[in-house]
């Protein structure tokens, strides 16, 4: 089976497109230009908030819409609000009373706020060094809260608690919500139709291109949504057998420059091909 066209790469971010201390590498930077010289459109997505993603646009020139909070927010690369879907607000509630009952803490990610109830809760403090800004503690998730929800956390430290309760929310929450792991003690709940795999849908009409012309790398189960959409999938080497496994191709660990290494062998045009025409883009 010969590889389809491609016209877009879509990626994650952490665990992905920077290494584990969070830095951008030089050889990361590198190939995202060289996949606009060929003529291929570059685009992220990723559970950060777009808040939390603007430090990326800058040093990769990004141009695309960027899809934060497992696509339940699409923003131009200003930030400014193209798309927003929020979780129903009795869902919403559920997922909160479902994931305190399991034992794990909660988050919650408005358009524009991150809510917690423990600043000194489990991984705040990295999700902050992360996110570059500080959450607002409440005293409680109110119906006010939860009617503007696009993503809620449930957080621990435990990684096998979070795994089961990846499943367990789907079984009692069904299609009411898109429940799956962005980190192993991260178990992110959004709206159905946030997930990575409607992101790819909405960048195919974006760009006017099927989403057999697109290609997608990441190393979660939330990923694996992004890779049964495209046309070509990636999984980085630092996934689990499981996301491996659900991947056209696997590449080396993010500490290992694996994305770049991946854009060149698997993505990029050889010189035979040449550079690819532009993908027409239409306003957002």
């Amino acid at each position: 089976m010969s590889q389809p066209e491609i016209r877009l790469l879509l990626a994650d971010v952490d665990g992905t497109l920077v290494t584990d201390d969070k830095v951008l590498t030089d050889a990361a930077k590198a190939v995202v230009c060289d996949l606009g010289r060929a003529g291929i459109a570059f685009a992220i997505t990723s559970s950060r908030p777009p808040r939390g993603l603007r430090m990326l646009v800058e040093p990769l020139t990004l141009k695309m819409p960027l899809a934060g909070l497992n696509g339940g927010v699409l923003v131009n690369p200003d930030l400014s609000v193209i798309e927003c879907r929020k979780l129903d607000p009795a869902s919403a509630r559920q997922a909160v009373g479902l994931l305190q009952e399991q034992g794990l803490d909660v988050w919650v990610y408005t358009e524009t706020d991150w809510l917690v109830r423990n600043l000194a809760g489990p991984h705040v403090a990295r999700e902050a060094w992360i996110l570059q800004f500080s959450p607002t503690v409440v005293a409680a998730f109110t119906d006010a809260h939860l009617a503007q929800a696009v993503k809620i956390v449930g957080v621990s430290e435990n990684s096998d608690l979070v795994a089961a309760c990846e499943g367990h929310a789907r079984t009692v929450l069904g299609g009411t919500v898109s429940a799956a792991r962005s980190n192993p003690y991260l178990l992110d709940i959004t709206n159905p139709q946030a997930n990575k795999g409607a992101v790819v849908i909405t960048l195919a009409r974006i760009l006017n291109i099927p989403p057999s012309q697109i290609a997608t790398i990441g190393d979660m189960p939330n990923d694996v949504m992004m890779f049964v959409k495209s046309g070509l999938s990636i999984a980085m080497g630092n996934a689990s057998d499981a996301v491996k496994a659900k991947a056209n191709h696997v590449t080396d660990s993010n500490e290992d420059d694996g994305f770049a290494s991946a854009v060149r062998r698997f993505v990029l045009p050889t010189p035979t091909q040449g550079p690819k025409p532009a993908s027409k883009e239409t306003a957002v």
